[in-house]
């Protein structure tokens, strides 16, 4: 049995403040050494705490910054750039030789020893600013932060946070010398600081300045939460605008920030994102889920989160912890804090069901966002290892017999029934079949047995002469080519791949079809396939991992963790075509990094398998056969708020082989789509008038097939106009020609 082992760790953040005023005791060497030491005993599994002091803050500044010469002057200027007469040439003289040779003295430092820096996450200087107005102070700033990374890594600290971004016009100079950090360090791992969106439209922001006596994180428990400037205009953002704009749009501001941060990065793989919750959030958790998809290695969340309980316990946290010391909650103590989250985690849905045997949770633990190649069923013939992973299966059998078993039941009675099984495996489901014969009491029933893996089929002889008798004839050889002894009135397959039809279902069946009666029963007796689009940073880094170019047009198995679908998925054409354009509106900005592949089955009757994620619990809870499928982009494509996304896919064959192509386009002026009303009142697509599915309908109808025009007469189309339509992107053709992942027809 798999053991949950908690993905969070819980975090002590020691501010400066608290550095400083601390006299070291006779138990501890260093005053470092006794609040890391503090910090263990009340639970905590690592610290936070700046690696730099006041000290280093104030020689920066007398160093690289012109002093002002008014407390009402917010602008800054580097002595780099200055065009004052009188210069203060010594302070100069000195800048250029610690720009020469970076260095720091003994007091601008926290911590000098590697046993104060063990399992410490250094906090970088919150003070600088990577992404300044003037020239001067980014370069300066630069060199302090390469100075402090190096200290840093002189330590054996293998994690630093950095200062946020707060000016969206520099946020490129940001992420550039960010990018340089990465080169220069290659043994840091990074991560940056950034709020859930721009915190001045809830209160007043003190501006931060090295060369200012009144800094705000000398003087509070922990780091502020830092101001996001996205325009020129400072009055756009502040309180007067919380009415005007919507919330959506700063938290677009922040994650748009952190998106371009992470692409003029190259996606680095040691560069993580450290979120700042200090903010109220967001009644709409769907605003927030943009964030589920990015690389959140440290959440940041103050002790004022919290609330406590009518015994002054803190209680409901929204999630994480700093300022736990202040002594905002009169009890419990500052163990109380790390002790709810535990608390929270262990009693999480997704915590228990992991713990749970027999759930998709447990059984696909260390499978999360691993990219697996789907399967080549009939070029290659299955080990004997994989039919036993996909015989674990209890949920999938147990449908299967319950659809074999109605069948039966709906069956005239008088009647001689075949069943054939086409691809056995090793049997479950000859076994399951022959449990849905003895539990319908039916005597005059015939079951055959086909199967082309000739390692399987010594498996079926095995149980035939152990387990079946003369209850089965095997029949050796490829469905689509053996010859069977009489037509068949049930026949029975499981050929079903992660996107329906990826595993040659449709090429085996037209083969076996030949057996079936003409008013015989297939099981399964349909499929369906949906398509999502989806970002994930992590599985976009885990495809081009292979470094070769077929890695980012091969569609790969997935167990989804760290995603965000970015849009509903739509009703999708239910007919035999192999090809469909889809259009999906997109509420929220995101960058597409690939979409998502699910599909759901029909057995018999209302028996059925799904893997789409809104109906899997109602239709197969727990069924652990099929991942979805991940269908890569070469390079992301950013998608604004209210745009529209467009997806071909085509589904492609020839003699040898089938492959998948897609390609996708996006457009600004979307709305979502309207349409005619039914007879009920209900706005139905049209392209689901005639569907046979038209009783199932996507849970979110924010993204409909394209309406063919051949078959829509212009008073027949939806008030769209797609000239109010503008096209802002699109990407390449994938996998032209099966170019670069296949599936083998022989």
């Amino acid at each position: 049995m798999s053991t949950w082992s908690p993905s969070a760790s819980v975090s002590s953040f020691i501010t400066l403040s608290t550095l400083s005023s601390r006299r070291s005791s006779a138990s501890f060497e260093t005053v470092p050494l006794e609040l890391i030491a503090e910090a263990h005993s009340k639970g905590y599994h690592s610290v936070c705490l700046p690696l730099t002091t006041e000290d280093w803050r104030k020689r920066w500044a007398e160093m690289c910054l012109v002093p002002s010469d008014s407390i009402q002057k917010r602008r800054r200027e580097s002595r780099r750039e200055s065009k004052l007469v009188s210069r203060d040439l010594s302070a100069e003289r000195k800048a250029e030789a610690w720009r020469e040779n970076p260095c720091f003295e003994r007091e601008e430092v926290t911590i000098t020893r590697l046993d104060e820096a063990e399992h410490v996450t250094a906090i970088i200087s919150e003070w600088l600013e990577l992404d300044a107005e003037e020239d001067g102070i980014r370069y300066d700033a630069e060199i302090a932060l390469q100075q402090e990374l190096a200290y840093a890594s002189y330590l054996n600290i293998h994690t630093a946070i950095l200062p946020p971004p707060r000016n969206r016009d520099h946020i490129s100079s940001y992420a550039r010398i960010v990018r340089a950090c990465l080169s220069s360090a290659p043994y840091m791992n990074l991560a940056i600081r950034l709020p859930v969106y721009d915190t001045s439209i809830l209160e007043p922001v003190v501006p931060l300045s090295p060369s200012s006596s009144s800094s705000s994180f000398r003087s509070s428990s922990a780091p502020s939460t830092p101001r996001l400037v996205v325009s020129g205009s400072a009055d756009s953002l502040n309180r007067s605008s919380t009415t005007s704009a919507p919330l959506e749009a700063h938290i677009d501001a922040a994650w748009e920030m952190w998106d371009l941060i992470k692409s003029i990065c190259d996606y680095n793989i040691r560069l993580a994102l450290a979120l700042d919750l200090t903010p109220p959030l967001p009644n709409s958790p769907g605003v927030l889920s943009k964030w589920a998809a990015e690389a959140v290695r440290y959440i940041f969340l103050p002790s004022s989160t919290f609330i406590a309980n009518a015994k002054g316990y803190p209680h409901r946290p929204n999630i994480i912890i700093s300022g736990a010391s202040s002594g905002l909650h009169k009890r419990g103590g500052e163990d109380a804090y790390s002790q709810y989250v535990k608390h929270l985690e262990r009693t999480s849905s997704i915590v228990q069901a992991a713990e749970k045997v027999g759930t998709v949770e447990n059984f696909a633990q260390g499978y999360q966002d691993y990219l697996q190649a789907p399967l080549q069923p009939l070029m290659d013939n299955l080990q004997s290892i994989t039919y036993q992973t996909f015989e674990q299966d209890p949920v999938k059998y147990q449908s299967y017999e319950e659809a074999i078993h109605k069948a039966l039941l709906e069956w005239p009675k008088q009647d001689k029934i075949i069943i054939c099984v086409a691809g056995a495996g090793r049997g479950p489901l000859v076994a399951r079949s022959l449990c849905a014969i003895a539990r319908s009491k039916r005597g005059n029933v015939c079951l055959y047995a086909i199967e082309k893996n000739p390692n399987a089929f010594v498996t079926l002889q095995n149980r035939q002469r152990t387990e079946w008798h003369d209850r089965v004839h095997l029949l050796f050889g490829d469905m689509r080519l053996v010859e069977i002894p009489e037509k068949v009135d049930i026949l029975v397959s499981e050929l079903l791949g992660s996107f329906g039809d990826n595993e040659l279902s449709p090429e085996c069946l037209d083969g076996a079809m030949r057996f079936l009666k003409p008013h015989g029963i297939s099981i399964p007796s349909s499929y369906t396939a949906h398509l999502a689009p989806l970002s994930s940073s992590k599985l976009y880094n885990e495809a081009r991992a292979i470094k070769e170019e077929k890695s980012l047009e091969t569609p790969y198995v997935v167990m989804f963790q760290a995603v965000n679908l970015l849009s509903g998925l739509p009703p999708t054409n239910s007919h035999n075509t192999r090809s469909a354009k889809l259009r999906f509106h997109i509420p929220h900005a995101g960058v597409l990094h690939g979409l998502a592949g699910y599909f759901e089955a029909i057995l018999y009757g209302n028996i059925g398998l799904s893997i789409h994620p809104h109906r899997k619990d109602q239709v197969s809870k727990d069924m652990l056969s099929w991942f979805p499928l991940f269908f890569p982009f070469r390079e992301p494509l950013y998608l604004p708020s209210n745009s529209e996304l467009q997806i071909s896919i085509w589904r492609l064959t020839n003699s040898r082989q089938v492959w998948y192509e897609w390609h996708a386009e996006s457009f600004l002026g979307s709305s979502p789509p309207t349409f005619p009303a039914t007879s009920g009142g209900q706005p139905l697509p049209p392209i689901l008038m005639a569907s046979p599915t038209i009783g199932v309908p996507s849970p979110l109808i924010d993204a409909v097939d394209l309406i063919p025009r051949s078959t829509l007469s212009v008073q027949d189309t939806p008030e769209r106009s797609t000239a109010r339509l503008v096209k802002i992107g699109h990407t390449s053709l994938h996998n032209p020609g099966g170019r670069s992942s296949w599936i083998g027809l022989r």
